[in-house]
């Protein structure tokens, strides 16, 4: 089949390679998002699927508003016969939508549909503590991830395993699940499933309340937000009126002898902060303006008395990715 592929971050480029890769279908044109300012030093960059399509020589646009009508004309002119679509990042209108000659686009969405639908499904099934996720490949109707589901394929979650390392097997595990659609789709095979929409919960973009640590919720709970937020933007809270970000953390076991929020440092034993229950134990932070550090490194720099209490965060000072 001719295909158009959609896509912007880094979570779609293993799908469009395993597509160029593939003998079975030629990409003829590839849209995402346009160049914008990113990193450290915000110079303007285009997205990894711009990149990754520029360095394998296909078609490509990048329109602010892929609705708009250049970028439909542009897509008819490539007569596509399917649509793929992974992390695009804008809202597809019918035009899009109903474009290619079979009718339809698919996309490729990380959780295990109708559970998570949203911009943020990866962190939120670790937020909720779910022990399993995956890829759901679905047509794209107007409400967001609603539409019906041709295959799904399920991954467990680590015990320990942040949102980076998640999204890392999710990507790949995406781009088989595409090829297998694709595969069934040429071959007439495939089998459309309607969701159970009184099943559906959302997973809506992270925002700055879900950054904020509370250490009046229990320690797994608080572990469970660091691992979603890892590597960015990371799990916050407050020290000297400064943000400190958490980035990696893990449980101790034995109830808390001190009010959430506060620090134990003992010598011999790890850093440790009291929790609603439990202790949390900090493995890797990161102050505002500063590098991401082991504990102990930190700790070398900038010392934390016993019993230090951490709290809100006061301000918002910008941190290095």
């Amino acid at each position: 089949m001719r295909l158009v592929f959609l896509g912007t971050p880094s979570f779609a480029v293993p799908t469009l390679e395993r597509l160029v890769d593939g003998a079975e279908h030629e990409v003829v044109l590839v849209v995402s998002q346009p160049d914008r300012p990113r990193g450290r030093g915000r110079s303007v960059q285009a997205s990894p699927v711009s990149a990754t399509a520029q360095r394998l020589g296909l078609p490509l646009i990048r329109p602010e508003r892929v609705g708009d009508a250049e970028t439909v004309a542009a897509l008819r002119a490539a007569e596509p016969d399917l649509g793929v679509v992974v992390a695009f990042g804008q809202f597809l209108p019918r035009a899009v939508r109903e474009l290619p000659r079979l009718g339809y686009l698919i996309n490729a969405h990380a959780s295990l549909l109708p559970r998570h639908r949203g911009a943020a499904p990866i962190a939120r099934a670790i937020l909720a503590g779910d022990a399993e996720t995956g890829i759901s490949v679905m047509r794209v109707e107007r409400e967001m991830d609603a539409g019906a589901v041709a295959l799904v394929r399920t991954l467990a979650i680590g015990p320990d395993e942040d949102a980076g390392s998640l999204t890392d097997r999710l990507s790949m595990l995406a781009a088989d699940a595409i090829a297998e659609a694709l595969a069934r789709i040429a071959e007439g095979s495939v089998r459309w499933q309607e969701q159970d929409a009184s099943l559906a919960t959302l997973a809506p973009k992270l925002g700055p309340q879900d950054q904020e640590i509370d250490w009046s919720e229990p320690a797994k709970a608080i572990a469970r937000r660091v691992r979603a937020l890892a590597p960015a933007p990371g799990a916050r809270t407050g020290r000297d009126g400064e943000a400190l970000r958490i980035l990696a953390a893990r449980t101790l076991p034995g109830p808390a002898d001190a009010d959430p929020g506060v620090v134990r440092v003992r010598p011999g034993e790890p850093l440790r902060v009291a929790t609603g229950e439990g202790w949390l134990c900090p493995t890797r932070l990161q102050r505002a303006g500063g590098k991401p550090l082991d504990t102990d490194a930190y700790l070398r720099g900038r010392p934390i008395s016993d019993g230090e209490p951490l709290g809100p965060v006061a301000a918002r000072e910008p941190f290095r990715s």
